[in-house]
């Protein structure tokens, strides 16, 4: 799959080491860590499937661990994953602990107050999965925005940000996980969980026989992207332009394929 990468590999090392020699001059902090470790640091919850999950045997596995694995090896540079909880991942950036976040980070206007966006990689959505027919056939947010319901949603996500602003008549109950929320709604505990489109497609699919259903159109449409700091241009512009071309080698629209569109995958998660 990343045959294309290969071929403008040679050119990312020739960049890096160009970039490397006036990166301190050109106050790029995390494009000259980069250079000197060899290693890119990419942060990731290990409990997004399809975007990023430990698998049975430990190994990640997801589109985003693919497009990570890409991108490093494009650039010439061993991946070192760092796993955190999803509400923990974009202070860790902050802090210079990881090198960018990749970890379905939807890119909102409050965010890139202190970040920069690469991408979007990919469009998903807001959606929710439930047990309730009636909450299932819901077309917009007033159609579910009532008192009596119970929400779940990702803790510090856009998710549980959504719900606060646009479902403010029920009742919202934050989560570390979403195999915790989905136990909740499973076990009667909450109406509903909030959540990307594809966390809800992949409760669906994951309990079969729970009587769990989705929304067939989101609730929202959201931008995906990679997460970098806003204080290294240079390095914001190196993963930009290595996006791109990964974009236009057609290896993006791949990974999207393999990971929503083949189910094989579900072999291996836990």
């Amino acid at each position: 799959m990343f045959r294309s990468i290969r071929l403008f590999a040679f050119g990312a090392l020739t960049a890096l080491s160009l970039i490397a020699s006036s990166a301190v001059t050109a106050q790029s902090p995390v494009l000259d860590r980069v250079v000197k470790t060899n290693t890119l640091r990419v942060g990731m919850s290990a409990n997004q499937p399809p975007l990023n999950v430990k698998s049975k045997s430990g190994q990640m596995i997801g589109l985003e661990v693919d497009l990570a694995n890409g991108l490093a090896y494009a650039l010439g540079l061993e991946l070192e994953i760092v796993q955190k909880p999803f509400g923990k991942l974009l202070g860790a950036l902050k802090r210079g602990q990881v090198d960018m976040v990749m970890s379905g980070v939807d890119i909102t206007a409050a965010r890139t107050k202190d970040f920069l966006f690469v991408g979007p990689y990919l469009l998903s959505g807001k959606s929710l999965v439930t047990t309730s027919k009636a909450l299932a056939g819901a077309e917009t947010v007033d159609d579910i925005n009532q008192p009596g319901v119970t929400f779940v949603a990702l803790k510090n996500s856009t998710s549980h940000a959504f719900v606060k602003k646009n479902i403010s008549k029920a009742k919202l109950v934050g989560v570390d996980t979403y195999e915790d929320g989905v136990a909740m709604v499973i076990e009667g505990k909450a109406s509903a969980m909030i959540a990307d489109m594809p966390a809800c497609f992949l409760a669906v699919l994951r309990n079969p026989d729970a009587g769990l259903v989705t929304l067939e159109e989101p609730l929202s449409v959201e931008p995906m992207g990679i997460a970098v700091s806003a204080k290294d241009m240079r390095f914001y512009n190196l993963i930009d332009n290595y996006i791109e071309a990964i974009e236009a080698t057609g290896i993006l629209s791949a990974l999207r394929a393999k990971w929503f569109e083949d189910p094989s995958w579900l072999d291996e998660l836990p």
